[in-house]
């Protein structure tokens, strides 16, 4: 009998080594991948964009767009006589409208009595489409021209390899946020800000380093020897560079601890992502709760809990899906007008381009069905024009 027990523990596999193991050959192929992806020295870009799309984010008519561009003002024509914009084009084309403009209105950066906007992107549940609408939101908002910091504070950092910062080569020690809101010995913010191949858009980057937030703060809460509180620290940072952006946008862990408590209260708006099925919605519901609860504490300990405004965005809808579209308009009816208009359609075009670590205003359009394409960034337009309509009613814009 003991002999068997002996040979049944040793027959049984041990955990932490089987985890270590497949983790290392994960990331060994993960990183054979992005070789044959991108060559060491490749470096990721925005494509260019067509008349119509360069016209849309400067917000003027196409039309105005060809004449502005052969007055000087634009790229040169192709073989084909066609031009096509780069985001440099297309932040010159703005610059010369507004030395002729008296309102300043096609660079739309803040003006004096107007506070940065900081959007937390949450939930509690994976598969969400938090992160992917987060990195289509900033980048949309920076070719809008605003001026847009993206933090990733999620561990996993998905956020931080599509704008192409891979967490496990390229964030070292201390170059996430945690090195800024750190206990000891905690950096100055603008030093852990990357800048982006985007225009307009800066980045700072997450890995699981992150984590030690999670696992500092009971300690420094016990030992008593903060000298800012836990859920006032990333406010605390953003107030030295809120100088240089107009809208910052967080990818929120998926869970409910410190570093989601700390966003919540730097926050000014919050959106709350929601795949439209039964299991997410209830997991939803218990997140709500618990948010709820742990948002009166913070508050009673002088946090910040008040918001311009909070939504719910469905994603990855599939409008010929009958559950999903009752589950919507079962949401509807509870969350009235908290809920965004414009629901982030399920597109093979946005999974498509996020296995080579693209955004749709990365990939080209030729790449896939027009349709396809055509649907996903439409869905996509719709959502982020509806945020950013909030955003500037907030300043009081029109």
């Amino acid at each position: 009998m003991l002999q068997q027990r002996i040979q049944s523990l040793e027959e049984q596999e041990h955990l932490p080594s089987l985890l270590s193991a497949d983790a290392r050959e994960l990331a060994h192929q993960l990183q054979e991948h992005q070789r044959k992806i991108f060559s060491p020295t490749s470096q990721k870009t925005m494509r260019l964009f067509s008349p119509a799309e360069a016209a849309a984010f400067i917000g003027i008519g196409e039309g105005y767009l060809r004449q502005i561009a052969s007055e000087g003002h634009g790229p040169q024509p192709l073989s084909n006589g066609r031009r096509m914009y780069t985001v440099e084009d297309i932040d010159r084309i703005r610059r010369v409208l507004d030395e002729g403009s008296k309102t300043g209105k096609y660079i739309p950066h803040r003006r004096p009595g107007e506070k940065l906007q900081v959007i937390s992107v949450m939930n509690f549940k994976g598969g969400s489409g938090k992160t992917t609408t987060s990195a289509h939101l900033a980048q949309y908002l920076a070719l809008r021209g605003y001026r847009v910091l993206a933090i990733d504070l999620d561990p996993q950092a998905s956020l931080s390899a599509l704008f192409g910062h891979q967490p496990e080569l390229d964030v070292g020690e201390g170059e996430t946020l945690y090195g800024a809101i750190r206990y000891e010995a905690p950096r100055p913010v603008a030093e852990v800000v990357r800048s982006t191949y985007t225009a307009n858009l800066h980045l700072i980057p997450g890995n699981l380093e992150l984590m030690e937030f999670e696992h500092e703060t009971p300690k420094a809460m016990i030992a008593g020897s903060a000298e800012t509180m836990f859920f006032a620290r990333i406010g605390e940072v953003l107030s030295e560079i809120e100088g240089f952006y107009d809208i910052v946008v967080i990818d929120c862990p998926p869970q409910l601890g410190f570093l989601t408590m700390s966003a919540l209260c730097a926050a000014t708006s919050v959106l709350i992502t929601v795949h439209p099925q039964m299991l997410d919605v209830m997991s939803m519901s218990q997140f709500l709760s618990m948010t709820s609860e742990l948002m009166a504490v913070v508050e009673n300990a002088g946090g910040r809990t008040s918001y311009d405004w909070m939504r719910y965005l469905v994603t990855r809808f599939e409008p010929n899906d009958g559950p999903q579209s009752q589950m919507t308009g079962f949401m509807r009816a509870i969350f009235g007008n908290r809920m965004l208009q414009n629901a982030m359609v399920k597109s093979t075009a946005i999974s498509d381009a996020g296995v080579t670590k693209q955004t749709l205003y990365e990939v080209e359009r030729a790449q896939f069905i027009r349709g396809t394409y055509d649907r996903a960034m439409d869905s996509l337009s719709l959502v982020n024009a509806e945020i950013e309509e909030m955003i500037r009613k907030v300043w009081g814009r029109k």
